[in-house]
């Protein structure tokens, strides 16, 4: 397992490079250095000094990814391109083109990010897991049938609408929590209720669907009609073998989760004004600071990457005929 884990690292590479140099040409193909120079320093008739100057005290004054007055490997090397990547494959983040320390950025804003990311995923895989259980229990039923019907329904409205609906009926009419923002320590549970709960509806339809044709698929296999020829309960056929039998496939939908457990969700963190990392990169693209997009989506490509490697090591424990080689 350790060479197939190194390995896998050394794969990490290139895939990393790939996506930095993709995130570097479509955000230079929108804007130049001295549009991103003129758009920081916030006024109309910026002198080209102003600009130059802005240029040189974040780097962007060297050529994009080729420089042809340099000599040797200086013509890759002395680019914004290398400059810029360098530190991010060192997790030296360096700074915003506003001035502030990204990792410190970070540091502050990875709490409320996971503090709605984590309940959101572990309670929303919980519920949806359970449901689609109790509906294959009476698979071919109207039960089933109105649920496939509630299911669909569910999928086919706006996140939005949930959590506009979601601010409007329990934060104003019943006032039962603040409709937004974010509380220091243990104060922050009431800020974190209404859009855990919103995270959580808004992805029933999709997760039930899903869960309940996965589950369907493994109900007619040899091993359950085993199960089920040696007397055992349908409840007990249900959860002890086919959710056993079925890990594999839901540990493979949920590592797609696994960045936005740190990235947040930016639908929630916007509209309920958390100030994760979520509504971070929202900020950093409106303000285009293209040092703060590059990082997020740096981390974003490294946590998916630890994610698979994590997903498959987790198939070796939820399936002993697993070998990885």
């Amino acid at each position: 397992m350790t060479a197939y884990l190194v390995r896998r690292l050394l794969y990490a590479v290139p895939i990393l490079l790939g996506v930095n140099l993709i995130t570097f040409v479509l955000f230079f193909v929108v804007n130049t250095p001295d549009d991103m120079a003129r758009i920081h320093l916030g006024v109309k008739r910026v002198t080209p000094e102003a600009i130059q100057q802005w240029k040189h005290e974040r780097g962007y004054d060297r050529p994009l990814l080729y420089n042809p007055e340099a000599e040797g490997l200086g013509r890759f090397t002395e680019t914004v391109f290398f400059q810029k990547s360098l530190g991010l494959f060192l997790l030296r983040f360096g700074r915003s083109d506003a001035g502030r320390d990204i990792g410190e950025d970070l540091r502050q804003r990875m709490g409320p990010s996971l503090a709605i990311a984590v309940p959101v995923f572990l309670v929303g895989l919980a519920t949806n897991i359970a449901i689609a259980l109790f509906i294959v229990l009476f698979r071919a039923s109207y039960l089933d049938a109105w649920a496939q019907v509630a299911a669909v329904i569910l999928m086919s409205i706006s996140p939005l609408y949930y959590v506009i609906a979601g601010q409007y009926l329990i934060g104003r009419l019943m006032r039962l929590v603040p409709i937004s923002g974010f509380g220091d320590g243990l104060d922050a549970w009431r800020f974190l209720i209404l859009p855990v709960a919103v995270g959580v509806v808004s992805g029933i339809g999709s997760g039930v669907r899903w869960y309940r044709t996965l589950f369907l698929e493994e109900i007619h296999r040899e091993y359950v009609r085993t199960a089920r020829a040696k007397g055992l309960a349908e409840p007990r056929v249900l959860f002890g073998h086919v959710l056993r039998n079925a890990l594999i496939p839901i540990l493979t939908g949920a590592v797609v989760i696994l960045p936005m457990l740190f990235l947040g969700s930016l639908i929630l963190e916007s509209f309920f004004g958390i100030p994760g990392l979520g509504s971070y990169t929202i900020d950093a693209i409106a303000a285009q600071d293209f040092a703060i997009v590059r990082v997020m989506v740096f981390i974003g490509s490294v946590l998916y990457i630890l994610g698979l490697i994590a997903t498959d090591v987790a198939y070796t424990l939820a399936d002993p005929r697993v070998r990885l080689r």
